[in-house]
């Protein structure tokens, strides 16, 4: 094994074992702790050195919440494998390993993507969004929080060609469903009772046991497109023309069209807001570097394609 994979083995173990399994459960909270102890606590001796409270408070900073859970339920399972990896990463101090190829490079590489996350988060921490700002962007993308309340009938078809065992179903096939879908909204335009065809004909178990009622759909929700793009554009009261998806067509009605009010999207506004500043000013830092592509040949698709064109090292 080559030792840079045998380093992202040992980080990859080290990540594995502060994490539960994939098949277990999904955690539950931890139990509050006793109060945290004063930093210069000493919790534990290894290789005759004392760890102090404070030396793992630090260490657990590094890590995300979920981590510092894992980390927090078995403790002195973790305060072990902290001590490990102290003892081995001052071995590697000792072989000055950090001075030597690949592992230099490697650290290198990790501190600088660090810091470019502590700067885009320095960023992000300090961008100001007053009030108004919300209300005006609120204002200018309305439309984006959109909701509208449906009810629908779902008429089904088979795909399978006619003749086999799979179209001898009670599913209509494609054309007869449409036909019957474009029958049916004849009938409600011309002021048949939409519920009554509800029940009648739709073949949507969830939907049908509430009359039709589907709930309120916003345009945050996941929806295909092709059903997206009809809802919100319908009326109150207004019904859709027939919607084919892979399997049925689909007959919407709008009960009712709003928009969700700015006190329910304030939490999303922000950090759509703070996402499109950084992006504006990480396009303009890098509009500032003024890059200039001094060899095409690197750069071509035959030197590309040429993967042992970085310096190798042994």
């Amino acid at each position: 094994m080559k030792s840079g994979s045998l380093l992202i083995t040992v980080f990859l173990a080290i990540g594995l074992a502060q994490a539960p399994p994939a098949s277990s459960p999904a955690p539950q909270p931890v139990a509050p702790g006793p109060p945290a102890p004063p930093p210069d606590t000493v919790i534990a001796t290894a290789d005759g050195q004392k760890l102090t409270y404070g030396e793992i408070a630090n260490f657990l900073k590094g890590m995300n919440p979920q981590m510092q859970q894992n980390a927090m339920r078995n403790r002195k399972d973790f305060v072990e494998r902290y001590a490990l990896m102290r003892k081995l990463s001052a071995l590697a101090e000792q072989a000055k390993l950090g001075e030597r190829s690949p592992y230099k490079e490697i650290i290198e590489s990790y501190r600088m993507n660090m810091l470019m996350q502590a700067e885009i988060t320095e960023y992000v921490d300090h961008i100001v969004i007053t009030a108004d700002d919300l209300q005006k962007y609120y204002a200018e993308n309305k439309s984006r929080y959109d909701q509208v309340k449906l009810k629908v009938i779902y008429i089904p078809f088979s795909s399978a060609p006619a003749g086999t065992a799979a179209a001898s179903t009670k599913h209509l096939a494609e054309e007869q469903a449409k036909a019957k879908a474009e029958q049916l909204i004849k009938e409600i335009k011309g002021g048949a009772d939409f519920v009554k065809l509800v029940k009648e004909n739709s073949e949507d178990a969830s939907s049908k046991a509430k009359d039709g009622d589907m709930g309120m759909m916003s345009r945050a929700d996941n929806l295909p497109e092709s059903i997206r793009s009809v809802v919100f554009g319908l009326k109150a009261g207004e019904v859709s023309d027939p919607v084919r998806q892979p399997n049925g067509f689909y007959i919407f009605r709008a009960e009712e069209v709003s928009q969700r009010p700015l006190e329910q999207v304030q939490e999303q506004l922000v950090k759509q807001m703070q996402s499109e500043r950084l992006q504006e000013w990480l396009k303009s830092t890098t509009k500032s570097l003024n890059i200039k592509f001094e060899n095409e040949q690197f750069f071509s698709g035959a030197a590309a394609a040429q993967t042992q064109g970085a310096p190798q090292n042994k």
